[in-house]
């Protein structure tokens, strides 16, 4: 058993130390002055503001349509299940450009979606709405998954006990569901939010402009 643990750990260093020393080196190559410089200029601040704030209303958007839809994967058995769980992953496997590309074709303001979008003041090209629509596109799969984890790991039980109370669903969903899986869901929401700060690829494509700092 030792030898066992010490090849594995020798393994697990060996990863580790590939993972975190581009990290230590890109730290160790900043220079002080000149970052402090580009943080502080007026576009750093504009780029960072509009980054956090996009980011952030996305994964509300997340929160609000995510929560539901994994709870529903999670508790319910439905023809075209396993089709649905794949049309939630499928952002994992389509290139960051080709995602932008995607999304300018389906819902930009030259389109019949598109046009609808934009008769109510949501521009879905180089416009905040865009980068939020990214956003949300990348972020799903992180956190309905993660969502849907939380939720199939709650015994049905409890619920059970809920109804037997006289609890109704949405009750039951507010009061035993929705807190048992709030680690999930918050683990699924902080690594959405992560994601869509560092998207790149698609914003190139749908939102070039305003700047963000991805």
């Amino acid at each position: 058993m030792k030898r066992l643990v010490v090849l594995f750990g020798a393994v697990s260093l060996a990863i580790l130390a590939f993972l975190a020393y581009p990290f230590f080196s890109l730290l160790l190559s900043i220079k002080p002055g000149p970052l402090g410089f580009a943080l502080t200029s007026k576009g750093a601040r504009e780029a960072l503001s509009l980054t956090l704030v996009t980011a952030t209303l996305a994964t509300l958007i997340l929160l609000a349509v995510g929560v539901p839809l994994a709870y529903l994967l999670a508790r319910f058995e439905f023809k075209g299940r396993g089709l649905v769980e794949a049309l939630i992953d499928l952002p994992f496997v389509i290139p960051h450009a080709v995602v932008g590309v995607m999304l300018l074709v389906a819902y930009g303001p030259r389109t019949s979606i598109g046009g609808l979008f934009k008769s109510l003041g949501l521009v879905m090209e180089s416009s905040p709405w865009a980068i939020v629509a990214v956003f949300v596109f990348v972020g799903a799969p992180l956190l309905v998954d993660s969502a849907k984890d939380g939720f199939a790991s709650i015994d049905p039980y409890l619920e059970g006990v809920a109804r037997c109370m006289g609890a109704s669903p949405f009750k039951t969903f507010f009061t035993v569901s929705l807190p048992l899986a709030a680690k999930s869901i918050v683990t699924g929401a902080i690594l959405a939010w992560a994601r869509a700060i560092s998207e790149v690829g698609a914003l190139l494509i749908i939102a070039y402009y305003p700047k963000t700092i991805n």
